[in-house]
């Protein structure tokens, strides 16, 4: 597979994914929501999240924060090295496409956490202002400091569970609760396809030996 066809569809999934971001934080204030192509268990609803995939947390604090941004520029850096090299030693179409949606995803999160904070305004859930780019005080954090954007969100169960179900009987039940993003849609992607087609991708033929007829 060409490196320029790579480079082009990387390049095509940070678009979208940074796209969207920016749309989501310059037209929602924090918390708004609406559904998507009017259906109700899809939705677009702006958070931002400090720290990895899914909403899940490294830690607390800007240290942490710090921490995993230094992670995903290191992941990504390597990253770099690792999609030339298999492109290099022409490792199977499909692995190199699993390989760049990884890439694709880790690398969207990235810009989030290391420009984010210096373009865009605050946003606020108080006073739910709609964040401007590049507002003249400045952004709402340093270099490295940046939130991720997050706005797809899919409650494709919101009920509350009968009361014979034992210990959460009567309680509120949601099915899919993380508000998530594009990036994020493109790491699982890769990583899922990995999993699944494993074997094919890794699959080494066997010679069958000669037998001779003497």
């Amino acid at each position: 597979m060409k490196k320029r066809s790579i480079i082009f569809f990387i390049l095509l999934l940070l678009l979208i994914d940074q796209s969207v971001k920016i749309y989501i934080k310059t037209n929602f204030f924090y918390g708004e929501e609406h559904k998507a192509l009017g259906l109700d268990w899809f939705r677009l609803h702006f958070l931002e999240n400090p720290g990895m995939a899914w909403g899940w947390k490294l830690g607390e604090g800007d240290i942490a924060k710090l921490i995993l941004t230094i992670v995903r520029l290191i992941v990504v850096v390597w990253g770099t090295f690792f999609i030339s090299k298999i492109i290099r030693r022409k490792y199977k179409k499909g692995f190199i496409i699993c390989a760049a949606f990884i890439y694709a995803g880790a690398l969207g999160n990235l810009i989030d956490g290391l420009f984010y904070g210096l373009i865009f305004e605050q946003s606020d859930p108080v006073v739910q202002n709609v964040a401007n780019s590049f507002p003249a005080g400045g952004g709402y954090a340093g270099l490295m400091y940046g939130r991720v954007v997050d706005m797809l969100y899919f409650p494709i169960i919101n009920t509350t569970l009968p009361d014979w179900v034992p210990f959460l009987g009567g309680e509120k039940f949601k099915f899919f609760s993380p508000v998530f993003n594009l990036a994020d849609v493109w790491v699982s992607t890769g990583v899922i396809a990995l999993l699944i087609f494993q074997k094919k991708f890794f699959k080494h033929r066997i010679e069958k030996p000669v037998i001779s007829s003497d």
